[in-house]
């Protein structure tokens, strides 16, 4: 077994994969972004390393700066998590590769099989698993997207090869949209997975998402762990998971089960992973009528890794995958049968995210933990990384927090759920525990007769916004409450090569410059901050176009002396992991770009301005 495991990731799912390295005896290392310093799972490690500024680029996602903080903590493992470098065939690689460093999850060789999906694709027809009618081979150029229309029709799905959960994924709803949303997939490819290879899918209107735990060790042995209906959906983001699907009969839970084993097998998988599919909902279908042996199922995407919903299978059991993933990567085999496989009762989780659900799931762009009481009691559990008076971090994913909850039976789950909910008090961020509690009353959802449209095109807006205003609780404003002028000064220490932050805090005392101390030197002079659209000194003349929300500027698609109309898009902003077009309100003509590529901006910058 390993004597010290660095968990490549952050927030609540680093804690998890450390709680489980914990019990078994295995040291933690945590590392951090200067944005992460203060966050909840660098209290939680042992040690902690930082590998970079706030920008995920350069800290999260530096393969060489987190391979390097291994090698300082002398660390024999790396666990990555999810997100960031969970499925990047290249990193795993080079983990392998490092001497006395183990990596915890698939090959490098079956990551790129399964994680490029147009190879997942052809391995999963070569299994006899269904698969969505699509290409096999990357699409370049819009008249191979236009052509597939012409044969399949329209909607078309163009998704990034390395993409996931909606991201990379752009709907072709007819062909005057091929040009514009090939190139934008492409796009998010590149920005998000380092990776602007795209293929297309027949988009289907109506579906449930049903994925299938897996677990394979590298003696032969893989086992699925049953299902998790995953179809409550924003912008094909998750939003609640629960686990078994309500929908399925046991006839068709079976097919899709030994469908997901066959295909891993196929392709040689080891370790944690999560087949996904989309099953064909029956218009009409009522709560009482699961959709039986016929229904069709497709074979949609392999995570090659841990999901966030892991807890659900979790809960009904009682199988720590984590820890299944440690010891599998130890070498250790699966010490049980498919068929003993039981499944316990009902769970559902809870994403709690840092959202406005009633300001279409804006997210947070800053604020304070002022109070943070999160739930318990019987078949209450929470993953979270969260303690009152932190900070909420902004530069990365918007969740914050799961909260998952076991019952004997569907009903029984739901009962508890509410509960849990009307316990959690968060006040000084704006949270979606009120849309999750409208859920929990919503008739779609309680049938189980949704479809992964729902909460896009059929739910009523203005019950959001009702659930906000009842439940939606204190805020806050982001401010401090503390009226005393008070002074932290910050240094980052150096020893042996390892560092730590230290603080020091004075009430009434002027604010210091601070640096870098090395061990046995002095404060460095800070580093010059980089310029944003707030420090920019501006020109023109004219109306403002203004960032909507804290990000990156991903692409520019004016020039100035550009004409544009009303809705014509004027720059693509990188926020919580997915593009935001910002428009222009009304028509005229570029007079200055206050912004480049790849900038920072925070909500209220400048970007450009239009005379």
């Amino acid at each position: 077994m390993f004597r010290k495991v660095l968990v490549a990731n952050r927030g609540e799912i680093a804690v998890r994969v450390m709680r489980a390295c914990e019990e078994l005896n295995i040291g933690t290392v945590a590392i951090y972004s200067e944005a992460d310093k203060d966050s909840g799972h660098v209290r939680f490690a042992d040690e902690a390393y930082n590998v970079g500024p706030a920008r995920a680029a350069d800290s999260y996602l530096d393969h060489e700066a987190v391979i390097d903080a291994a090698r300082q903590a002398n660390a024999d493992a790396i666990h990555p998590g999810y997100g960031f470098l969970a499925e990047n065939a290249e990193f795993a690689g080079k983990v392998q590769d490092a001497d006395g460093i183990t990596w915890i999850g698939p090959s490098s060789d079956a990551m790129e099989s399964l994680g490029e999906k147009t190879k997942a694709r052809k391995i999963m027809t070569e299994a006899d698993v269904p698969i969505v009618p699509g290409t096999t081979d990357p699409v370049t150029e819009p008249e191979a997207v236009k052509q597939f229309g012409e044969e399949h029709g329209y909607p078309i799905a163009i998704k990034a090869e390395g993409g996931g959960g909606g991201r990379g994924m752009k709907v072709v709803w007819d062909e005057s949209e091929v040009e514009d949303q090939l190139e934008s997939a492409k796009r998010e490819g590149e920005a998000y997975f380092d990776n602007d290879s795209v293929y297309l899918e027949r988009y289907l209107e109506q579906p449930r998402h049903i994925e299938v735990q897996i677990v394979a060790d590298q003696h032969g042995n893989v086992r699925h762990l049953g299902e998790r209906d995953c179809s409550l959906q924003r912008r094909h983001q998750k939003v609640i998971e629960e686990g078994p699907s309500a929908a399925l009969t046991d006839e068709l839970r079976e097919k899709i089960g030994e469908a997901a084993r066959r295909g891993v097998s196929a392709a040689d998988y080891t370790n944690a992973g999560t087949v996904e599919f989309l099953v064909e909902e029956e218009p009409g279908r009522g709560p009482d009528e699961p959709l039986g042996p016929d229904a069709n199922f497709y074979f949609l995407e392999v995570n090659t890794r841990i999901q966030v919903e892991h807890t659900v299978t979790e809960e009904i059991t009682g199988i720590d995958i984590v820890k299944r993933q440690i010891r599998i990567a130890a070498g250790e085999e699966i010490d049980f049968e498919q068929d003993d496989v039981e499944i316990d009762g009902h769970a559902i989780e809870f994403r709690i995210n840092a959202e406005n659900a009633a300001n279409d799931f804006a997210p947070a762009t800053g604020g304070t933990l002022e109070t943070y009481d999160p739930p318990g009691g019987i078949g209450v559990r929470m993953d979270d990384a969260l303690r009152q008076g932190d900070d909420l971090v902004t530069d990365y994913d918007s969740m914050i927090a799961k909260l998952i909850v076991w019952g004997e039976d569907r009903e029984e789950c739901l009962e508890r759920s509410l509960r849990a909910l009307r316990e959690y008090e968060i006040a000084g961020i704006p949270t979606i525990i009120p849309f999750h509690r409208l859920m929990l009353t919503d008739e779609e959802f309680v049938a189980s007769t949704h479809t992964t449209k729902y909460l896009d095109e059929e739910i009523n807006e203005s019950r959001i916004e009702d659930a906000q205003e009842q439940w939606g609780g204190d805020t806050g404003d982001g401010a401090s409450g503390d009226d005393e002028e008070s002074v932290e000064r910050e240094f980052t220490v150096e020893v042996n090569g390892k560092r730590f932050e230290v603080e020091l805090e004075e009430h009434g005392a002027p604010a210091i410059p601070t640096g870098d101390v090395e061990a046995g030197g002095q404060a460095s002079p800070p580093e010059p901050a980089g310029g944003s659209s707030a420090e920019t000194e501006l020109e023109g003349e004219g109306e403002t176009v203004d960032a909507e929300m804290q990000g990156t500027i991903l692409d520019i698609e004016v020039e100035e002396g550009d004409e544009v109309a009303a809705g014509d898009v004027l720059v693509v902003l990188e926020a919580m992991k997915m593009e935001n077009d910002i428009v222009a309100s009304k028509g005229g003509t570029v007079t200055e770009i206050a912004v480049e590529e790849d900038q920072s901006v925070d909500m209220g910058d400048v970007l450009v301005i239009l005379e």
